[in-house]
């Protein structure tokens, strides 16, 4: 059987339409985050989700580190914020916190403001996988607001717009 091409791969998962979150973590200096799509439910009893993320970052080691994180759904005007969390604005490291304003949730991990949606996770259990860390994360809080997610589909930001 012939290998998959990584281009094909990522081209057909970028027909995927995925939210757009911020997975955080750390607390002052140390605070570190990401940009990512790759954020799904596992379970409501007891209430888990995962979170992919690339083990090079420092989002990852500082996961690691700490056994915590807080997952953002971000609104449909968070574009910005979204773009500096993925690395898109030059800013690195604890910088990219400036971006925005920030609260704590309730495990004492930073929660953007505005976010629609904010999940504090204690990790339950971690696994590699390629290049990336898999972390399923039980949910002890969560902050929850109204309005439109932002999605990235096809290389690009997007709004989703009602149908009927």
């Amino acid at each position: 059987m012939m290998p998959v091409d990584r281009d094909a791969f990522r081209q057909a998962m970028g027909l995927f339409p995925g939210a757009v979150t911020l997975i955080t973590t750390g607390r002052g200096e140390g605070r570190r985050g990401i940009t990512a799509t790759a954020v799904c439910s596992v379970t409501d009893t007891p209430p888990t989700l995962l979170a992919c993320v690339n083990r090079k970052t420092g989002t990852c080691a500082e996961i690691l580190k700490s056994g915590h994180f807080s997952v953002q759904l971000l609104g449909a005007d968070q574009t910005e914020i979204a773009l500096t969390f993925a690395g898109a604005k030059g800013q690195a490291g604890a910088e990219k916190f400036d971006s925005a304003l920030w609260s704590e949730c309730s495990l004492g991990l930073p929660r953007v403001d505005g976010a629609l949606a904010s999940l504090s996770c204690v990790v339950e259990n971690t696994m590699q996988s390629g290049s990336h860390q898999v972390f399923f994360g039980r949910i002890e809080g969560i902050h929850a607001g109204a309005g439109e997610a932002l999605i990235y589909a096809q290389s690009r930001f997007r709004r989703l717009e009602a149908v009927a």
